[in-house]
């Protein structure tokens, strides 16, 4: 794999071509006018024009897609046609479906929800898991916040806003007594506490990836949890439930970014707890981190961004180096996370000061 054309150059897309450009000959796509001070080329085009995308994957080795859920499959359909590797970000479990579907056929890697959750937390749990003899309970939970909160929300969209509602409205699929089953999104509220302050998690949609499948059988419980500051679960129930707006998404969208703009100052909370027994012994191990913006490059970036991009860029470096599968369809559980962090852009999960070069 030499040539990587990265779809998408926003907060997430622009660092993930960034990252990839340090190994790769990479290609920029967006739909706007290129933006000037990239260190690799970038073209302007549509992804709803077919000819557009069979051209531009015609000379590439892989195509990460960091769109939005909704314009992923244009991509995957021409990454398919192509025969090349695709790679995107979702936590939308029919677009996931429909690329699974395709990667029946593939000749390359078909590697959604290569992100932070789906993606890299499921890692972060496999992980866990493969330490025991026999499995119980398996708990995973991240939180993309604004360091400093202020309003009754406690957020900031540094994220997509239409991910983030798609996961709010979309039902969550978990394991319950051993049942897998789906329940409704902004549920099963329970409270943390992270070094001393307040979050509360809940229900959302995607966050697991194809873990469910993967542990149905193995586990008595299995579920993932989004984390936020106290109270925020009940004021998006309010919003969508009670005003109905729950059908209304690019309206409840405009209203949340225009209210609740990006901050610089973030955290991304990572934290899994996997029970079980290693031979006969009842034992629990736990993942936790509190990953900050990080210097890269010269350019800050924030948490949220960094902690996404680098978890498909070191997908897609691993898929290159021939350690992973070479087509197909690819599971975000079974990429070994001490693989994923040895690679340039995952050893960026490793840092521990707020500066890399």
């Amino acid at each position: 794999m030499q040539k990587v054309a990265v779809i998408g150059l926003g907060k997430v897309g622009s660092l993930v071509a960034t990252l990839l450009g340090r190994q790769f000959s990479v290609t920029g796509v967006d739909a706007n006018a290129p933006a000037s001070g990239f260190s690799f080329p970038v073209v302007k085009g549509s992804v709803q024009d077919r000819q557009f995308l069979d051209s531009l994957l015609a000379g590439q080795d892989a195509v990460v897609s960091c769109l939005p859920y909704h314009a992923n499959l244009p991509v995957a359909e021409a990454a398919h046609r192509a025969g090349i590797h695709y790679f995107d970000l979702t936590e939308d479990v029919p677009t996931t479906a429909a690329i699974r579907k395709m990667a029946e056929t593939s000749k390359g890697v078909m590697a959604p929800q290569c992100g932070l959750a789906p993606g890299f937390i499921g890692i972060v749990g496999a992980d866990l898991c493969r330490r025991f003899t026999r499995l119980r309970d398996v708990e995973l939970r991240v939180g993309a916040l604004p360091s400093h909160p202020n309003g009754q929300m406690g957020y900031s969209f540094t994220w997509s806003p239409a991910g983030v509602i798609n996961e709010y409205v979309n039902d969550a699929e978990m394991i319950h007594n051993g049942v897998r089953k789906m329940v409704p999104s902004l549920d099963g509220i329970e409270q943390i506490n992270i070094e001393g302050q307040e979050f509360e998690a809940f229900t959302t949609s995607g966050g697991l990836g194809t873990l469910c499948e993967t542990l149905e059988g193995r586990v008595d419980t299995l579920n993932y949890k989004t984390i936020r500051y106290p109270g925020h679960a009940k004021l998006m129930r309010f919003l969508l439930y009670e005003l109905l707006l729950k059908d209304k998404r690019e309206l409840v969208e405009q209203i949340l970014t225009e209210a609740k703009p990006p901050v610089a100052e973030d955290v991304v909370y990572v934290y899994a707890v996997v029970e079980g027994w290693k031979e006969e012994r009842l034992e629990r191990e736990e993942f936790y981190q509190a990953y900050h913006p990080l210097l890269i490059g010269g350019q800050r970036w924030r948490a949220i961004s960094w902690t996404t991009a680098a978890s498909v860029a070191a997908v897609v470096e691993l898929v290159a180096s021939g350690r992973l599968i070479g087509r197909g369809f690819l599971k975000q559980e079974d990429i070994p996370l001490e693989a994923l962090l040895g690679t340039t852009s995952g050893s960026l999960y490793t840092h521990s000061e707020s500066k890399a070069n």
